[in-house]
């Protein structure tokens, strides 16, 4: 029995400093419940107990699994009546897009299961992975062509779009280059160029297919990643200079992209030819008002819409859904750009600036791709072959953005485990101002 006056007994495997940490520690404890203090102890920082939620953004894995419910949604409502006259299975489009969500929530796991110090060494071999991927498809007799674009390489009952891993591979690229070549990129022109060099390569390759609307995606985000890296305003301004004038008269020269251009600027002059999409989509729009026709109602996906499922999906949500669910699912974007560069900002503060990189740029691509896609079917830019992120049907497109969703949890996971930020060292770029 032990008295007032003994100390108390310890286990004596138990070391002393430990022991006193204990005692102090249920002093602690005791003394609260004596004052009537019913809050839990406080945990120690990095330590996970029984029933915690898992170390993840969960408001950004909360956004995409949004985005990819209400994607699988439209899908449903807008490709069973093509799918239906074309294949006679009203579930046909439906079911591949539902197969595509198992492969990229796979494809999410693995990346996010990598660390990141493998995705920073492997950056150069992905990049040249995906150029042989761009010049395997133009290869006759490899690739497959569909309405007059060779994008694809058949691997018998899925179709490997190159370019949209191209987006992806750049992008890891860049970030580890960012890097490794700081001091040159500041300095040097030649440090600017070496990468631009390789994207005007894979952009020349990327045009071949023809996919225009790619490249201007890629190029934009490899060009915001090496501003955000403290390239020379100089340099910055004359290769955009150059880049935006071969874009014009990539544009003039070739007469397909010339007449999207014109019909943007004024779809219903021609609505029965060259401005037929943008003006079934404009119709769209104005059929659903502020709060839609109602989901499954819409009249413009039935045979009026062309490519309704794909890149004309968001003209689909603003008829059923009007103005309300328009907003709404660029809400949806606009908040995923935000949460993704809040990981970035995090890992430059952290000091870890590939981390940085990759997620600043992983975000500007996707949200630069819905940017552009809304843009277009709300007539405000020139019609370009890209998908909604996220919600249009397509396999290569859901498995690439849930690949770099996978990478930004994996990069805000690691910053979590770190236990806090240290101060980042004097950089370069926007992290000086």
């Amino acid at each position: 029995m032990n008295t007032g006056n003994q100390a108390p007994q310890t286990d004596p495997d138990t070391p002393p400093v430990a022991a006193g940490k204990r005692a102090e520690q249920g002093s602690r404890v005791r003394e609260g419940v004596a004052k009537g203090d019913t809050r839990r102890p406080v945990r120690e920082s990095g330590r996970r107990h029984a029933g915690d939620l898992p170390d993840l953004d969960w408001p950004l894995l909360f956004c995409v699994l949004l985005l990819l419910g209400f994607g699988l949604v439209m899908v449903s409502s807008a490709s069973m009546p093509i799918a239906d006259r074309t294949f006679g299975a009203p579930f046909h489009f439906i079911t591949r897009h539902v197969l595509a969500l198992g492969l990229a929530a796979l494809a999410g796991g693995l990346v996010f299961a990598l660390p990141l110090d493998w995705w920073e060494r492997s950056g150069p071999t992905l990049f040249f992975i995906g150029l042989f991927l761009l010049v395997l498809v133009l290869v006759p007799g490899v690739g497959r062509t569909v309405n007059g674009a060779t994008r694809w390489v058949p691997l018998g009952p899925f179709n490997l779009q190159s370019s949209e891993f191209m987006k992806f591979f750049a992008i890891i690229f860049v970030a580890g280059y960012l890097v490794r070549r700081r001091e040159e990129l500041v300095t040097s022109l030649w440090g600017f160029l070496k990468p631009m060099l390789l994207m005007v390569i894979a952009s020349a390759l990327i045009l071949r297919q023809p996919d225009f609307g790619t490249t201007v995606v890629l190029l934009t985000t490899v060009l915001g990643l090496l501003f955000l890296g403290g390239v020379q305003l100089t340099h910055f301004a004359v290769l955009f200079g150059m880049l935006a004038t071969t874009a014009v008269v990539l544009v003039v020269l070739e007469p397909y992209r010339w007449e999207r251009v014109v019909s943007f600027l004024d779809p219903f002059a021609d609505p029965f030819d060259t401005g037929f999409q943008l003006s079934q989509a404009l119709i769209a729009f104005g059929r659903g008002e502020w709060l839609g026709v109602g989901l499954g109602n819409g009249i413009q996906k039935q045979f009026f819409l062309p490519e309704a499922h794909t890149d004309f999906l968001m003209a689909v949500v603003g008829e059923e859904l009007g103005l309300l669910g328009t907003l709404l699912v660029i809400a949806a974007f606009g908040f995923f750009l935000w949460r993704a560069w809040s990981i970035g900002a995090r890992a430059e503060r952290a000091g870890r600036w590939f981390s940085a990189y990759a997620a600043h740029g992983l975000g500007l691509g996707i949200a630069l791709q819905a940017m552009i896609n809304i843009g277009v079917n709300l007539g405000l830019l020139p019609t370009k072959g890209l998908t909604l992120p996220f919600m249009s049907y397509g396999s290569n497109s859901i498995i690439v953005t849930c690949m770099a969703v996978g990478l930004l949890l994996r990069i805000d996971l690691d910053l979590r485990r770190a236990g806090g930020e240290r101060a980042a060292p004097e950089g370069i770029g926007w992290a000086r101002a």
